[in-house]
């Protein structure tokens, strides 16, 4: 899909004005909200801390990021779990940022919605740490897969997706 920096910029900041507007939504599956704090948001824009995703990838995600509060309200079964040991970023009471090792939980919920104009299927992640808060982590919008049942990203090419 084709777009100018003016689109990208609109429907980012629609998007990011969307998103403080969420604060939680109830789960079904978990009977408890899920918060949409600010790590959600940030993940939209960065792969990892510091490093920014392709604007092609952050349009994607934008784009349809209206339908991830719908997803997890809708959600009674889940399709994936992956608990593992993640170091994450911590602040320390002195303000300083520390690597701690923990317990991180990531829950996959997939759903076919209507989205500008057309079905999509898309996955709403979902992260735990350590037992705490679940809250919202990403929305991966994808159209398909090819002839060997590999899923198809937004442009096909797996080391931008």
């Amino acid at each position: 899909m084709e777009f100018t920096i003016d689109q990208f910029n609109n429907i980012k900041k629609e998007a990011e004005d969307f998103y403080n507007k969420i604060g939680f939504t109830y789960c079904p599956y978990f009977a408890e909200k899920i918060n949409f704090n600010t790590k959600g948001l940030e993940h939209l824009i960065f792969k990892t801390w510091n490093r920014t995703r392709s604007i092609e990838d952050q349009f994607s995600r934008f784009r349809h990021l209206r339908l991830a509060p719908e997803v997890i309200k809708n959600s009674k079964t889940l399709q994936g779990i992956c608990p593992t040991q993640k170091f994450e970023r911590i602040k320390k009471k002195d303000g300083r940022w520390q690597q701690v090792l923990k317990l991180t939980t990531y829950y996959e919920f997939i759903s076919v919605l209507e989205s500008h104009g057309s079905r999509v299927r898309v996955k709403v992640i979902i992260k735990q740490i350590d037992g705490g808060e679940k809250f919202f982590l990403s929305i991966i919008p994808f159209w398909g897969t090819n002839k060997n049942g590999e899923r198809i990203m937004y442009n096909g090419h797996p080391e931008i997706d």
